[in-house]
């Protein structure tokens, strides 16, 4: 997860001057794998200011290309006097033709070092002194995009008007920190700028604001209908925006912060998509309203099925996969990936916004299945908050609303209910004990609220419901682990557990010690072969066939094909060994070894008992009996 400085302190009152290096040991000592900080636009020096071009003159050059001689205003501060205009300007040679006479633009003026070390000067080219240089977004490192240069909004994201001579690092969102940080599996809900946030805002002790506002609702079904058909999909939500214009753009603030967070701009209403997803954590999915056919459906796929994917893959479907169908049949992986049939087109103007929420399970064996990480799957996977799907629904409508001239419908459809979350009751003092240091109840408490917990006090008994974004917090010890990754690890004592004495080795021990120890003083010498055997070897010897040394377990990937069964006596290694030494003309050798045998089990298939409880006497004896020896 990649998450801008700026972007969390939206969420969380960061003490003023905190860099992203600071916050990033903060997050560390809660137990969080920062692994970089990257200081975007720290490479950018020197004057780069906004310009607003005057005149330009298209110039063909021999080498076939045409270039533009531009006059541009860059501010009473950096103009150098010209006949032509009154406050002066600087002329400058540049390729790109996406620009008009007024337009503002970036210009870097010599003296300036842009991203990778490219230090601008005056210099003569195409017959020209270019007193400076306009700026595309790859060479400010904001971007890739070389094919032309960055046309500002005449306003920036406050509405203030830019004048020529600005800092365009404000409205172009140049310099950042952005930390890189790898989220372990039972903490996924800080795949999100949300959860990030939340982390921060406990661990430096400040004023978090979640954007997850609203409650979700009872059963709702007035807007696009949908079935829910599989348990796997406790949840669905589906709210209808009309009337969105195709045609505009990202606005530059949201696509910087995309590819901040390391994806690309694709279009408006699906950058939408991803902005929330990453800043609630909650996935979301847009449907072409008027491509869907009939009734949503979630359930699993059947016999036959198959599925065009957006990646434009067609996919053979699994009974297990779990399917977005409509009348037409699948139109999308639940929680993975959508499909082609529905997607959003450069002329839609109706949409369907998904929020749902998936089994965990279920979508982890699809993603695998399909060889399909996705960035929905990635959080699915992982345990996403069900209480955030209806608040993350409503805040991409709303960004439609206001970016795109959506009208969001009053109808709205909610499928099924948030799940309930597992109490659970823990004594006050297990923290301490555990951790080995001293944890007040109070303290203990105080640190579960602020995670989100439900807590009860009775007596020395804590009763704790977690929140909907911790379905890691299950277990006794794991309210333990959030006590101490909240203290901060780095507190807590080293303490290395007593060994214990008196016992000594067992008499199997001893008696494997004395053998070897006669054995080698009379002269053998120890050696490891290999504890691989082929059924050639057990004829050599003369094993029977109904010996319990044929009992053999085979390999399923053996270092060799010629011995792919572990050994049932040491023997064959032994004999190998002599042979290899005679062969070197070494025949006075005596050797031995003591090493470990192996025996296949009943044959049987191994039984796979329900996790619904304790597997019973009978399923353990098959287990057991199953196993090799």
């Amino acid at each position: 997860m990649r998450a801008p400085l700026s972007w969390l302190a939206e969420h969380v009152d960061l003490p003023d001057g905190l860099t992203g290096r600071a916050l990033g040991e903060v997050l560390i000592r809660a137990g969080l794998e920062v692994e970089r900080v990257e200081e975007l636009g720290s490479d950018v020096t020197g004057p780069v200011v906004v310009g607003r071009v005057l005149a330009y003159a298209d110039e063909p050059q021999k080498n076939g290309k045409t270039i533009r001689w531009v006059q541009v205003d860059v501010g009473p501060g950096h103009n150098e006097p010209h006949p032509d205009y009154p406050q002066g300007c600087r002329s400058v040679v540049c390729g790109a033709h996406n620009f008009a006479v007024g337009d503002l633009v970036v210009v870097s003026l010599p003296g300036a070092v842009l991203a990778g070390g490219f230090a601008i000067a005056a210099r003569k080219t195409y017959g020209h002194t270019s007193d400076g240089m306009i700026c595309a977004e790859d060479e400010l490192g904001i971007g890739h995009d070389h094919t032309g240069i960055i046309v500002l909004p005449p306003v920036d994201d406050h509405g203030r008007a830019l004048e020529p001579g600005d800092d365009p690092a404000g409205v172009l969102h140049l310099r950042d920190d952005v930390l890189e940080i790898d989220v372990s599996p039972d903490i996924g809900y800080c795949l999100s700028i949300r959860g990030l946030a939340r982390e921060a805002g406990q661990n430096l002790g400040v004023r978090f604001t979640d954007v997850v506002a609203r409650t979700t609702p009872t059963t709702r079904v007035d807007g696009y209908p949908v079935r829910l058909d599989d348990d796997a999909c406790p949840l669905f939500v589906a709210l209808g925006v009309s009337g969105i214009d195709p045609s505009r753009p990202t606005p530059r603030w949201m696509a910087r912060r995309l590819v901040m967070a390391g994806m690309r701009s694709i279009s408006l209403a699906v950058d939408i998509t991803n902005y929330v997803m990453l800043e609630t954590g909650q996935p979301l999915h847009a449907y072409d309203a008027s491509l869907l056919k009939g009734e949503i459906v979630v359930r699993k796929a059947r016999a036959g099925e198959s599925l065009v994917t957006l990646d434009d893959v067609t996919r053979a479907l699994d009974p297990d996969d779990l399917l977005i169908t409509d009348d037409t049949g699948p139109i999308g992986l639940a929680g993975v990936m959508g499909g082609q049939s529905t997607e959003l087109r450069e002329t839609t103007t109706e949409v369907v916004i998904e929020a749902a929420s998936f089994d965990p399970t279920t979508i982890s064996r699809t993603l695998r299945r399909h060889n399909l990480p996705s960035e929905a799957s990635k959080r699915f996977h992982r345990g996403v908050d069900p209480a955030a799907a209806y608040s993350a629904a409503h805040l991409a409508a709303r960004l439609l609303v206001e970016l795109a001239g959506g009208t969001l419908s009053a109808a709205e459809t909610v499928a099924g209910a948030v799940p309930a979350m597992p109490s659970q009751a823990i004594d006050a003092d297990l923290p301490s004990r555990i951790l080995g240091l001293p944890v007040s109840r109070e303290r203990v408490v105080e640190i579960l609220r602020a995670s989100g917990c439900d807590v009860e006090i009775d007596g020395d008994r804590l009763s704790m419901v977690p929140p909907t974004w911790r379905p890691d917090l299950r277990d006794p010890y794991d309210y333990v682990e959030e006590v101490g990754r909240k203290i901060g690890f780095d507190k807590l004592p080293s303490i290395v557990p007593p060994a214990p004495v008196g016992r000594g080795l067992t008499a199997d021990q001893r008696a494997r010690r004395a053998i070897g120890s006669r054995v080698a003083a009379s002269g053998f010498v120890e050696v490891l072969t290999f504890p691989f055997a082929s059924v050639e070897d057990l004829d050599r010897m003369g094993v029977p066939d109904d010996d319990r040394r044929r009992a053999l377990v085979r390999l399923a990937n053996p270092l060799a094909e010629t011995a792919p069964f572990l050994r049932t006596s040491i023997l064959p290694g032994l004999f190998a060994a002599v042979g290899r030494n005679t062969s070197r003309g070494n025949d006075d050798l005596a050797l031995y070894e003591a090493g470990r045998v192996f025996f296949a089990g009943s044959g049987a298939a191994t039984p796979i008992p329900s996790v619904a409880g304790r597997p019973s006497a009978d399923e353990l004896a098959a287990i057991e009996a199953a196993l090799p020896v």
